[in-house]
């Protein structure tokens, strides 16, 4: 179909509305590459998994893949031996939450001889990984900590980091105690990573140490006294060997997740492709809308399922409690036709 065709049936504007449906950015990304088809196979292909979706929605209830992010980028990375940051191996472990999720959704049990349907392959296909995401798990608690025990080394140097903090805390508390006369508040705070003292100007040569701050006003200084510099200093090299740890527990976690490069990709690349399937089909137990030769058909009723739904065939087959059937817009001639005559005509 050419571009002005589109152009004159408004195709961009009936994407654009698709892509709102979709949740992930690949499941949009595949809405917009959508391009009228007009290979017969294609076409039956697209209706055969659209069908088998509409029924496994009104079976199961809706699955959302919703937290998967393009990380392709990130992959990218990887191939070039570099490190990732904590933000993207997160949104690495939430891809593989979701295609954990996604495969479990996928499951269901066959009957005798009963032959896959247009979804199966692509859902046994997912590869959840589960050992990496545990691992970025427990190792990552946000995008602002690293948990202690992600590593011997990470532990240690933050336990003597703790250690060196109270013992400057002590020192301090005891200065605060007998020096409180020259203090502005007995309040031990942090000027440019150091423990520091508020100190009233006037009263600056009666607690001797370093000055890293001073109030607006200037009648406040910051003093790092000279009796916990050396206890400061030692924090302070505890804090670049906590971050070389930090480093190290990255670029392992990096390396853990290059190892399954082949997996990410694919799974991608199948909760884009299930993303645009699904997301694009709207539903409702209590009602299902059905749009047939004579027009849209509204079937209420109470836990409505699909068991069996043909769109080549034009079959249907429900369970649940029925309670009206009605088509929708129909002229009044239409309307006082039997309808059991017209739903099996």
């Amino acid at each position: 179909m050419n571009q002005k065709a589109l152009s004159t049936l408004e195709y961009t504007k009936i994407i654009a509305q698709l892509e709102e449906y979709a949740s992930t950015s690949m499941g949009k990304k595949r809405c917009r590459e959508l391009v009228p088809m007009n290979d017969l196979q294609e076409i039956k292909t697209a209706q055969a998994q659209t069908s088998d979706a509409l029924a496994r929605i009104l079976r199961k209830g809706s699955i959302s893949f919703s937290g998967a992010k393009d990380i392709r980028d990130s992959l990218l990375r990887l191939k070039v031996g570099s490190s990732l940051s904590i933000a993207e191996l997160l949104r690495v472990s939430a891809l593989l939450r979701v295609a954990l999720r996604a495969s479990d959704y996928g499951k269901r049990d066959h009957e005798p001889g009963e032959e896959d349907d247009a979804l199966d392959a692509m859902f046994r296909e997912l590869a959840p990984v589960v050992s990496l995401a545990k691992e970025i798990d427990h190792c990552i608690l946000s995008e602002e900590e690293i948990a202690d025990d992600a590593s011997n080394g990470l532990r240690s140097v933050r336990r003597a980091m703790k250690t060196a903090a109270e013992k400057i805390r002590t020192q301090l508390n005891s200065l605060v105690v007998n020096s409180r006369t020259y203090l502005q508040d007995g309040v031990i705070t942090m000027r440019n990573g150091r423990y520091c003292v508020p100190v009233k100007a006037e009263h600056k040569s009666n607690v001797p140490g370093m000055v890293h701050d001073q109030s607006s006003s200037g009648s406040t200084i910051f003093v790092e006294p000279l009796s916990v510099v050396k206890l400061n200093n030692e924090l302070r090299e505890l804090e670049i060997r906590e971050q070389k740890e930090i480093e190290a527990v990255l670029a392992a976690l990096s390396n853990q997740t290059c190892d399954h490069l082949d997996e990410l990709t694919l799974d991608l690349e199948l909760i884009g492709e299930l993303d645009f399937i699904f997301d694009v089909i709207s539903f409702d137990e209590k009602e299902i809308l059905l749009h047939t030769e004579d027009g849209k058909l509204s079937i209420k009723g109470e836990t409505l399922h699909v068991k069996h739904l043909d769109l080549e065939h034009g079959e249907l087959s429900l369970e649940g409690r029925i309670d009206s059937l009605a088509y929708l817009g129909r002229k009044k001639e239409k309307q006082e036709e039997s309808l059991i005559k017209r739903l099996f005509h």
